[in-house]
């Protein structure tokens, strides 16, 4: 019988295409040598989910890129196989009491993996769900600006020094009493707890008073206290006022029901408006009461620390004139003009034990250089506009994981693996030099670089590329290549191969003046080579915005066409989510010729097992209801119900329907396995006897996309859901996939495909956040045509967009910049796709002007 395997064997210096064992004696097949035969990751028998029985050789010390069509195994190879080895190997080695503390992955379906050097994972994560988690915390850069303003701050006279605790919010020492450290207070405020100053105590004056019987208590209480409750609010004493919304007092008094004479008298407790507020806030369980009590407070920057987190003490000790609430707002390219002066001093002055200032001490130099070597490297890679303040539910995935590849390059590891999973992704391309001159660092340092990309720029720059597919799915899980970039060129089954064509890069890293002007010249000249592409549609109206203030965007004017599919672009923080997910969507609503407004983001579609492509695009209903209709079913008297893994009857009880459960072991985390009862099937064996054309519930939720398709053809509502999910590129995921397991942009295509199974009439505005994050460029072209589809229905597409593809595709282009940051958040061009390309001032104009020529 032939083999299946996949075979990838070569050295740098030729490389092979992977064939079956059983392949021909013409298909070129690279010679071994002793030389370097050592310098190889080897991996035999990979079956990670789709991968089949791959074997692939990867050089160490290089940078070696993984590519592939969306869901073809390349994520499977280098992190669920590569990665999870090192990291099995690595927990292997501790002691099983500190494993417990150590997250860990299962172990990866392999036969054997030579070679393998310890292992780094920077994944693409979102940012922690608390707002302490800021850029500061996340890079460690706030622990040593604590100790600098702590050792080397300039004191005021007679005050002690302070421990670095005492610069920190999130601690104990350093949170501001009033707001703990948060910086923004809850207010009650006689304007927010009185909304009619015209009304009694009796008639409900005193909004922020709890209603129904504890309102009432509380206007007896009132009234026993000898407090007027028939006399309209603004004519009470100002004293009396006060008293009633503000006192921290809690008398008890005795009171007799004034609504039931017959009721016993009983104590009541007196409760102000502001300490009723303040205590269901930190208090109670129930979300509703406290949303219900947020709307008698004004919440703002705390009065007594200045929004800042930090208690007065702390904010009086400066470092070049500046308290370190200061610091940490400023952009991280102006933090590194703040230390510059010190870390460059050559001599620094004697310390002395109780020195007003220290700034110019040895301690104050060693740490000051320490953090502008380390700020520089986040400016290096386009993060010059983020400042340490910032907190980390704010930044995208690709920022995220930029902070982490930073940090990763001043810990000075030596023969590491680091596997990156789309650096790129949020990256503006005049950034992508910087990032590649990070990878570059690492693969320096003597570590080896394995980047799963789909940015065929940063695979150019690339060593070595590992080629997985064709398909995705079912129809992928072979190497279909590994070797030197160039020689991918002669593999005809590779997708990949006809986006790595190499295009005229303009020049790198990006400059102001006559070398940005060159640059665009030279990507006009390769545009205009090219064959004319479709006509810009005409808008049909325009939306026009005015004195737009959101962040970084400052009195911005900018007119928004509908009827167009219109991409907004700029560099990394240039405001372009500011202004299309903030103003845009709320200012649209007003728009007479807009019916409705639809968000497409990156939130995940669900955050437990539970929830899957399935069932958030309900053709998991139509599943259910084909199979309630079948003979056997309808014989046992089942409904739809008995096919839902989220309902009793049909689920296994022993899982309750999530297919696996959790094994508390001695001395080590708990681990995830195999339901015992249903094996993961999530049913019940009674269930599983009703079958619909030969297949279970449980065989279809096993299904991806694109088998789907065909055993659902006769079932139009799941048809159509499975028939746009293909179009998005989605069709290599498995129905019952758990929504956890879905990337960020996989749960934006999910969430557009079911929007574009539910087309209605009337005018929709269709809001996009980088809707090709995670996608190969062959399906980038999958989901352009999905979104001129929607605009050649009549409605508006506006898409934030870094891929030039999607942008050259566009009617209209917005590019705002020309920074990030306070450098950012203006209108550099806009205009066609050619008219931008033409703009001088631009920096996406001469990467846009190369796509417009392919």
């Amino acid at each position: 019988m032939p083999s299946s395997r996949s075979r990838a064997s070569s050295t740098p210096a030729d490389a092979t295409v992977a064939v079956p064992a059983d392949a021909t004696a013409d298909v070129p097949v690279a010679a071994p040598d002793a030389a370097v035969t050592d310098g190889f990751v080897r991996v035999r028998g990979a079956r990670e989910n789709n991968l089949r029985d791959v074997d692939v050789d990867v050089p160490r010390d290089r940078i070696v890129a993984f590519t592939g069509v969306s869901g073809s195994g390349k994520s499977s190879l280098a992190f669920g196989t590569i990665f999870a080895e090192a990291q099995r190997r690595f927990l292997e080695s501790v002691a099983p009491y500190a494993r417990r503390l150590i997250a860990q992955g299962s172990t990866p379906h392999v036969a054997s993996i030579t070679g393998l050097p310890p292992a780094v994972a920077l994944q693409q994560r979102r940012g922690a769900p608390s707002s302490r988690s800021t850029v500061g915390t996340l890079t460690t850069l706030s622990n040593s600006t604590r100790m600098l303003w702590s050792r080397a701050g300039s004191y005021p006279a007679g005050a002690e020094r302070l421990e670095s605790d005492s610069f920190s919010p999130n601690t104990v020492a350093g949170a501001c009493p009033r707001c703990h450290g948060l910086g923004t207070a809850h207010e009650v405020t006689e304007a927010s707890a009185v909304h009619d100053d015209s009304l009694s105590i009796r008639e409900g004056a005193i909004a922020a008073w709890p209603g129904a019987w504890q309102g009432k208590n509380l206007r007896d209480v009132t009234a026993v206290l000898g407090h007027d409750i028939d006399c309209p609010w603004r004519e009470l004493p100002k004293a009396d006022r006060d008293w009633l919304l503000f006192t921290e007092e809690q008398p008890i008094v005795e009171v007799v029901p004034q609504r039931d004479r017959v009721a016993k008298p009983y104590k009541g407790r007196f409760w102000s408006a502001r300490a009723f507020v303040l205590h269901t806030l930190a208090d109670s369980q129930s979300e509703t009461q406290r949303a219900k009590v947020l709307q008698f407070v004004e919440s703002g920057p705390c009065s007594l620390c200045g929004g800042t987190g930090l208690t007065r003490a702390a904010l009086a000790v400066t470092f070049a004139g500046r308290t370190i609430a200061e610091l940490n707002g400023l952009p991280l390219s102006e933090v590194a003009e703040v230390l510059r002066p010190t870390a460059s001093l050559a001599h620094a002055t004697a310390a002395t034990s109780r020195a007003s200032s220290g700034e110019g001490t040895e301690v104050a130099v060693t740490i000051a250089r320490d953090l502008l070597s380390r700020v520089e490297v986040l400016t290096g890679l386009g993060l010059g506009y983020l400042s340490l303040d910032r907190a980390t539910p704010t930044l995208s995935p690709g920022e995220m994981q930029r902070l982490r590849i930073a940090t990763q390059l001043r810990s000075g590891l030596f023969g590491v693996v680091y596997v990156l999973d789309e650096p790129s992704a949020g990256l503006h391309p005049a950034d992508a030099e910087s990032l590649v001159e990070v990878l570059e660092a690492l693969r320096a340092g003597g570590n080896s670089v394995f980047v799963v990309e789909h940015d065929m720029e940063i695979v150019r720059r690339a060593d070595w590329v590992v080629d997985v597919g064709p398909g995705a799915g079912t129809g992928g899980g072979e190497v279909l290549y590994s070797g030197p970039v160039d020689g991918l060129a002669d593999v005809e089954a590779s997708v990949t191969r006809r986006f790595l064509a190499p295009r005229r890069a303009p020049s790198a890293p990006w400059r102001d003046g006559e070398e940005a002007r060159e640059a665009t010249e030279e990507a006009r000249d390769t545009a205009e080579d090219a064959p004319a592409s479709r006509s810009p549609r005409v808008p049909s109206a325009w939306l026009e915005l005015r004195d737009v203030a959101r962040h970084n965007l400052r009195a911005l004017d900018v007119d928004v066409p509908l009827g167009v599919l219109t991409a907004v672009t700029g560099v990394s923080g240039s405001g372009k989510s500011s202004l299309v997910g903030g103003v845009l969507a709320e200012r649209a609503t007003e728009h007479p010729l807009v019916d409705r407004v639809v968000q497409v983001d990156q939130a995940p579609i669900g955050r437990t097992p539970r929830s899957n492509l399935a069932t958030y695009t309900g053709l998991f209903d139509a599943v259910r209801a084909s199979f309630a209709a079948t003979d056997e079913a309808r014989a046992r008297g089942w409904g739809a119900g008995r096919f839902s893994f989220n309902v009793v009857g049909g689920r296994c009880e022993v899982c309750q329907g999530e297919g696996s459960v959790t094994v508390e072991l001695l001395f080590l985390p708990g681990s995830w396995a195999p339901c015992p009862e249903c094996h993961g099937a999530r049913y019940t064996a009674e269930t599983l006897e009703v079958t619909w054309h030969g297949a279970t519930i449980a065989d279809v939720l096993g299904m991806t996309v694109d088998e789907a398709e065909g055993f659902l053809g006769d079932v139009p509502a799941a048809s159509r859901a499975l028939s746009t999910l293909r179009q998005v590129g989605l069709g290599y995921l498995r129905l019952g996939q758990p929504a956890p397991e879905l990337s960020g942009g996989e749960a934006q295509r999910i969430k557009l495909a079911t929007e574009l199974q539910r087309m209605r009439g009337g005018h929709t505005l269709y809001l996009l956040d980088e809707p090709t994050t995670g996608l190969h460029p062959a399906d980038v072209e999958l989901l352009v045509a999905q979104l001129q589809r929607l605009v050649d229905a009549g409605s508006t597409v506006v898409v934030v967009e870094h891929a030039m593809d999607v942008v050259a595709a566009a009617d209209h282009v917005i590019d705002l910049g020309p920074g990030g940051g306070d450098a950012g958040g203006q209108v550099v061009a806009t205009g066609t796709p050619r008219e931008v390309a033409e703009s001088g001032a631009s920096r996406t104009a001469p990467y846009l002007a190369r796509a417009l020529g392919r």
